[in-house]
């Protein structure tokens, strides 16, 4: 079995990684990032997304939606942060997301989210499998200099 982090225990196994991670997903002072999910054997989908940071998670609020189904009943995903073109870094995580049913810990995201939630978002958490950081110094500056991790949670 594969284990998976939270981010947390990502950020204490590799600092750097994640503090630049933080950086390129809350650019805008909101968390904003793709999210890749997928269904069985179907075809991977990819849509934009909020998530946040709320105490030792990284989470989001998903509307009932074929992405919040992929999440419910496979749970694998990759984020990708978006990419400012004039410092285009890149960051990416892969793992497993699970919802939280969790009433406490539902509000606690609630209270420090960027909009109103309703009953009709789900709140998931990323566990985090791996994750890559490319680095460029430059728009022009290619290949990216990549530093990645992987969970080793027990």
């Amino acid at each position: 079995m594969i284990e998976m982090a939270s981010w947390a225990q990502f950020a204490a196994e590799a600092p750097d990684i994640a503090a630049m991670g933080r950086r390129l997903l809350f650019r805008n002072d909101v968390g904003e990032a793709f999210l890749t999910t997928v269904a069985g054997e179907g075809l991977p989908r990819s849509h934009p997304i909020n998530v946040g940071i709320v105490g030792d998670r990284l989470v989001a609020f998903l509307l009932r939606s074929p992405k919040a189904n992929d999440l419910a009943t496979d749970g694998r995903f990759a984020l990708h942060a978006h990419q400012d073109p004039s410092a285009p870094h890149e960051f990416l995580l892969r793992g497993r997301a699970t919802a939280i049913d969790d009433a406490e810990a539902r509000a606690e995201a609630t209270a420090a989210w960027y909009f109103s939630v309703s009953d009709e978002y789900r709140l998931f958490e990323f566990s985090i499998e791996h994750a890559v950081l490319g680095e460029r110094g430059d728009p022009d500056d290619w290949p990216p200099r990549y530093t990645s991790w992987r969970s080793t949670a027990a």
